[in-house]
């Protein structure tokens, strides 16, 4: 006998992209173009036409999950060949693959924008034909060609090629993929890696398979006798009650019609869009309950039926009760909450729900969201939250047009199906971190949501008709609101939220953060006790945040090594202090420097802001013999590289009035450098510190070493105004630096400041760079030494006004 060829029977570990089908399963041998609109799906293919243009297409257990992870998927999957993709309008992509060979899947990871699997891939073998082999390969061939005389749906191509194919496993793949219609069974085939387990599995069903197809036949042949051959409508509706008859079933089809006429006529929807959907239930009616399309529509009509047409809850606004929620869900912020309040009177005295969009920003952690739910809270609103962050295609807001397979709803019907009420409060989170493709511009769909001239008749795609969203209530936040459209931001009115000083930090740990994960991990007051100078010294070493997470997660640390202790040592009480927060939570992370004991010559204190709130910035001058080249180093950003040119433009022309040689920066190497080179730094603010540094390398006068300053230079040498003066004081407070020399025209942004701080700080406003050098530079002493300034003590300072001319 001639020998069979055989290939490799090794299997391979693959990583590839994983793209999870709907209803589908795809097998070696096999070519099968489909529809793509899941963005993690298209972002798996992306990647597979990068490389090789290998996929591994897996089959989900549940068509009904939109985000499946390695739970919800079958375990054996196809190793597919990418073909050809057609990018279709709308945002989905038709693909055509091919199945190269079976494949395992081992793990899935998500990586937040596709997912990625290590597959065992098995390939094609042509076995051994063994006589046992050989036989179970004749009667699958001997069902299957009864089963085409009974029935003749299977293309006439597929009935050739298993007829002339030698390979058993590829012939039982190519009937599994063409007979079957039942994913089990489909995939009880792919899963079968041995041919002759899969050759048996496959008689099995066949046999199964046949049986229901006699039955059809006989169905099919009683309905014939009983009706007009030319009647087919009556046909297909005589053919589905014979079938419930088999299967002993009551009529649920009319049932179920007559549930959606009755949910509609209930719901309060328009006319309009009750007749749109009693006549998609009509249409409903005519079709074949396993036809994909019924499926698809039942799907559409429970999703329109479900939204709150005519539900609104009852809005109470009692400003008292208002102002004492606020209260007692957050501490400080006062600002904030007198603008709220302010929002909410002028909400009952117009009793009009069209009022502006608040959009509250402020640094992570400060409570934004929390604010919104307490002002649903405070108005008896049903609440929905919805994030927007890395959102980028336009049907995440406006959904689906219903014609693509996966299709949904946008995430603002969505919301509002959550709220369960068609004047609930929804919040738009992160509105700031969206951004466009060629899929769209989700913020340019924003645009109709937030403005009430038109959100009265929002289309959602998928929907397709109009709901009103003129009742809602929409509240916005953001980190930053350069990143928000100027036409989006436009529709808003912006509330600041600033970072939380020390002292706010401490009282929010007290009377918040404490109890509640005290109460989360099972512990007493009385079992366990964090003093102040603790909490002080995790808020200072410990976190650099606006916020107050990481301090929620550092007490969270500190409750789970208490617990421990508890149970494990027998310990009655538990007492953290600053002598033993490192047994809780290790050595310090963060260092707040004080300032150097001694004037130096050259290095001037800034104070800079960031998102974790302020910091001191120490700028370093070296004046060298040279040709006048400039070197600013540091990892500077162009504005402060600017800042830089400005202030030596500014020196030069003031050159004979500080001492200094005219022609300088002709015979003079000038190196500027901000120490801590790793961390980006831009912003006009270090102007004035770029500038006293400077000057103090070229004169020789120290720089006092008991000043910080902040503010923008010009080449005339006036002071401009800067932003975060509140950051930036606390910073100052923070390393021991108690006199701070600040633009004039910041003076009212010290309202802002804490009393218990303002108090032990020196303010010295400037509009000039005559000040700024006369209250910064030190006196050069003809001996060589400096003149030393007192140090100054926030005790000494106590009594004074806190400003200075």
């Amino acid at each position: 006998m001639e020998k069979e060829k055989r290939t490799s029977t090794r299997t391979k570990k693959l990583t590839l992209p994983v793209l999870p089908l709907r209803g589908l399963c795809i097998f070696p041998y096999m070519v099968l173009h489909f529809d793509v609109g899941r963005p993690k799906s298209i972002a798996a293919l992306e990647q597979s036409m990068i490389g090789d243009q290998m996929i591994f297409l897996v089959s989900q257990k549940d068509a009904a999950v939109d985000e499946p992870q390695h739970k919800d998927l079958y375990t054996f999957g196809t190793v597919s060949k990418v073909k050809q993709l057609l990018k279709l309008p709308g945002g989905n992509i038709r693909v055509l693959v091919e199945g190269l060979g079976r494949g395992r899947l081992l793990k899935v990871v998500d990586n937040g924008k596709l997912l990625l699997g290590d597959i065992r891939s098995y390939p094609n073998v042509m076995p051994q034909i063994t006589p046992n082999l050989e036989a179970m390969t004749r009667t699958v061939k001997d069902i299957f060609d009864e089963y085409l005389q009974i029935i003749s749906r299977t293309q006439k191509e597929a009935v050739v090629s298993v007829m002339n194919i030698k390979n058993p496993g590829e012939i039982a793949d190519l009937i599994a993929a063409n007979v079957f219609v039942n994913l089990e069974d489909k995939m009880q085939i792919l899963e079968q890696v041995n041919i002759e387990n899969r050759i048996e599995k496959l008689i099995v069903i066949m046999q199964k398979e046949m049986e229901i197809v006699r039955l059809e036949r006989d169905i099919s042949d009683k309905v014939k006798d009983q009706i007009d051959k030319n009647q087919r409508e009556y046909y297909l509706r005589e053919q589905v009650r014979i079938i419930q008859k088999e299967l002993g079933e009551k009529d649920g089809a009319a049932a179920e019609i007559k549930a959606y006429k009755q949910k509609i006529a209930k719901s309060g929807m328009p006319k309009e869009s009750a007749q749109k959907l009693l006549n998609d239930v009509e249409r409903l009616a005519t079709m074949p309950p396993n036809m994909s399309d019924s499926a698809l529509l039942k799907t559409y009509l429970d999703t329109v039926l479900s939204l709150p047409w005519n539900i609104k809850t009852k809005e109470e606004i009692d400003l008292k009760r208002a102002k004492s929620i606020l209260d007692k869900d957050h501490y400080g912020l006062e600002k904030v909450k007198e603008r709220i309040l302010e929002f909410l009177a002028v909400r009952k005295l117009t009793n009009s729900v069209k009022g502006p969009i608040l959009c509250l920003v402020g640094p992570p952690g400060v409570g934004k969201t929390s604010i919104a739910k307490s002002i649903a809270s405070a108005l008896k609103k049903k609440y929905a939250r919805m994030s927007l962050g890395g959102v980028r295609d336009e049907a995440e807001i406006r959904g689906h047009r219903k014609t693509y397979i996966g299709a949904m709803p946008g995430r603002i019907i969505n919301a509002v199906r959550l709220a369960k009420s068609s004047n609930a409060m929804i919040l738009l989170d992160e509105i700031d971190k969206m951004s466009n493709d060629f899929r769209g511009d989700p913020a340019s769909a924003l645009l109709e949501v937030l403005d009430s001239e038109q959100n009265f008749a929002f289309v959602d795609h998928y929907i397709e008709v109009p709901f009103d969203l003129s009742d809602i209530m929409f509240v916005t936040t953001a980190n930053s609101f350069e990143s928000i459209p100027r036409p989006l931001l436009d529709r808003m009115e912006v509330i600041t939220l600033s970072s939380y000083t020390e002292y706010e930090k401490l009282q929010i740990a007290e009377r918040y953060l404490i109890p509640k994960q005290r109460k989360a991990h099972g512990i007493t007051a009385s079992k366990l006790k964090i003093d102040q100078p603790a909490i002080s010294d995790i808020i200072n070493y410990y976190t650099k945040e606006s916020g107050v997470r990481e301090l929620e997660r550092k007490i969270a640390t500190v409750c789970r090594k208490s617990a421990r202790m508890l149970i494990e040592d027998n310990i009655k009480r538990i007492s953290v202090s600053s002598l033993n927060l490192e047994l809780f939570l290790g050595k310090k992370v963060y260092f707040y420097d004080k300032t150097d004991k001694k004037d130096e010559v050259g290095v001037a204190i800034g104070l800079a802001w960031t998102y974790f709130g302020g910091d001191t910035l120490q700028i370093e001058t070296n004046i060298m013999d040279g040709k006048g080249n400039v070197v600013l180093t540091g990892h500077l950003g162009d504005v402060m590289k600017e800042s830089a040119q400005a202030a030596i433009s500014y020196i030069r022309s003031v050159a004979d009035s500080l001492g200094i040689q005219k022609d300088f920066y002709e015979k003079k190497d000038i190196h500027i450098h901000v120490p801590d080179g790793a961390t980006p730094k831009d912003g006009p603010s270090a102007g004035i510190t770029i500038a006293i540094s400077l000057i103090s390398a070229l004169t020789g006068r120290p720089v006092r070493k008991d000043v910080a300053m902040t503010g923008e230079i010009t080449l005339r040498g006036r002071i401009l105004p800067i932003g975060g003066l509140k950051e930036k004081t606390l910073a100052a407070y923070r390393a021991g630096i108690f006199n701070i020399i600040f633009p004039a025209e910041n003076e009212k942004d010290l309202e802002d400041i804490p009393d218990e701080i303002k108090g032990k700080i020196n303010f010295i406003k400037v509009k000039t760079m005559d000040a700024v050098i006369n209250n910064s530079l030190a006196e050069r002493v003809h001996s060589g030494q400096m003149l030393m300034f007192e140090s100054i003590s926030p005790e000494s300072i106590e009594g004074r006004t806190g400003i200075s001319q």
